[in-house]
């Protein structure tokens, strides 16, 4: 009985230190910060109320006139340096990227498996992995897809064909965030794992209720859930999990019964599947250093799908409803649109190839403003290697194994990167204002060599999943449309808690 006491008093004790040293780190190295609440840190607010996206813009504002480079912040009680200037974030992000190559997330792969994506892995691991799945999205590989996505985007045309009949002149009200949320499932869920989902007629399958619940549900309440984030090398050693069980089995089993089907019936298909059991045959190579790289097991190639179809079909989904929100309210931007798609469309013989798909600039332009003023991941981190000196500060240093933050939606508005940030304006990423603007101020896919690696599929069935519905429809606001939109601050990412209601008419 008193061992257990004792046990209960050594436990309590250890987490109140750990607490108590973290809640003071930056107070005790004088760096500038907001005093922290005791559980959420300065996310006050996180997952009852407010998005992140709000959180880090105001922690963002209070500090970006200071001239700090960077000040502290506490991730729930986790400490962060804050990255208020964007030449220190290059610098983080590319040109001093080998002590920034870490994300410092939770991953067990162990007991967790489907953590052990290559967005949470880290060190060696994350670069094999890296290197592998970089052949996997060249643009050959895209062009191999390419087919795939213009089949399923002609799905969508027919779907919003039967939703808005031809002459009604009054229009049809569509929850149109649902339905390219259908559409990019059906995208990712043929390319990803083979399998003809059809949500865009059948919504209610488990496969779109299990990308929703990975998104906005966690395995654990509130106190468990911010020990991992705060202290995830104990919470692995602890033997702890983060992906809601439900979730877990019902991945592990559809790879392992796509990949035991494929062999047993000798299928071969162009998509990313294919490629990853490719790569799990493989099993471990030595390299002619001698160095032996690992293969991929049943766990780790069923957590790179895992993350793909997730990233996948969120944000692309997340961007095209946007986008088609502001559409509707800047009619000339879609008149714009429509006209440059449909003269690209008659230079090419009026189909869709992907050679005419990059001729589509203002497309692009578009869509990179979409994610300017919609930021679906709100920040980027980096865990520091080593203790950095930061350039231009000789008595600032960015301590080894600190946490990083790199505020992306704070800096697309910021008003001095962004004149008029609030404005949705597509002309900002005219070739010539790209040219004149530094990349990191634009950080929708990150940057350097820890970028988004699914970024080229992304845009590509984000572009032509636009194409053919600004194509054949016009959209506009209506009496049903939720202005300005409410957004869940349940959601990891930047997702609405209501629909998107458009009307919509043929053209």
């Amino acid at each position: 009985m008193w061992i257990i006491v004792y046990l209960v008093i050594a436990i309590a004790s250890l987490i109140a230190y750990l607490l108590h040293r973290n809640l003071n780190y930056w107070k005790y190295r004088g760096i500038p910060h907001e005093t922290p609440h005791p559980f959420y840190g300065n996310l006050i607010g996180f997952r009852k109320n407010r998005i992140v996206h709000d959180l880090i813009i105001d922690y963002y504002n209070k500090f970006r006139k200071t001239g700090n480079p960077f000040v502290g912040f506490y991730l729930l009680n986790k400490p962060t340096a804050f990255i208020v200037d964007t030449k220190l974030a290059k610098n983080i992000l590319i040109k001093d990227f080998s002590n920034f190559a870490d994300r410092g997330q939770f991953h067990n792969e162990k007991d967790d498996p489907l953590t052990q994506h290559l967005f949470n892995l880290d060190g060696k691991r994350w670069k094999e992995l890296r290197q592998k799945l970089s052949a996997t999205f060249t643009s050959g590989k895209m062009k191999f897809m390419f087919p795939t996505v213009i089949k399923v985007s002609e799905e969508l045309v027919k779907v919003l064909n039967e939703k808005v009949p031809a002459g009604n002149k009054n229009g049809t009200v569509l929850e149109i965030k649902e339905l390219v949320a259908r559409f990019t499932t059906d995208v990712i869920g043929t390319c990803a794992f083979g399998i003809e989902c059809n949500t865009l007629r059948t919504p209610e399958t488990e496969f779109r209720k299990m990308g929703i619940k990975a998104f906005t549900e966690v395995r654990h309440g509130p106190l468990l859930t911010t020990f991992i984030v705060s202290f995830p090398s104990l919470a692995k050693k602890l033997r702890m999990r983060m992906v809601p069980e439900d979730v877990h089995k019902f991945f592990l089993h559809l790879v392992k019964d796509t990949i035991s089907y494929r062999e047993k019936e000798n299928i071969k298909r162009n998509d990313f599947m294919e490629m990853l059991i490719e790569l799990k045959k493989k099993g471990s190579m030595t390299l002619d250093n001698g160095e032996v790289v690992k293969g991929m097991d049943l766990g780790e190639l069923t957590a790179q799908v895992f993350v793909f179809y997730l990233a996948g079909f969120e944000t692309s989904s997340s961007t095209m409803g946007y986008c088609l929100f502001e559409l509707a309210q800047h009619q000339d931007v879609q008149d714009k649109l429509r006209a440059e798609v449909t003269e690209v469309l008659d230079k090419h013989d009026g189909k869709l190839s992907y050679e005419c798909i990059k001729d589509m600039h203002y497309l692009d332009q578009v869509l990179s403003e979409t994610l300017r003023l919609y930021t679906i991941v709100p920040h980027l981190e980096r865990k520091a290697l080593s203790d950095y000196n930061v350039p231009g500060s000789p008595n600032l240093v960015i301590e080894k194994d600190t946490q990083i933050v790199i505020p992306a939606c704070a800096y697309h508005r910021d008003e001095d990167l962004y004149p008029n940030p609030e404005k949705f304006d597509p002309d900002r990423f005219s070739a010539e204002e790209v040219a004149s603007r530094d990349s990191v101020e634009w950080l929708p896919f990150g940057d350097g060599p820890r970028n988004c690696i699914g970024m080229r599929f992304g845009q590509m069935q984000a572009r032509i999943g636009m194409a053919q519905i600004i194509k054949n429809f016009k959209f506009s606001i209506c009496d049903q449309t939720e202005m300005p939109l409410k957004y869940d601050p349940k959601s990891f990412v930047l997702g609405t808690s209501h629909g998107i209601n458009l009307r919509v008419d043929r053209v």
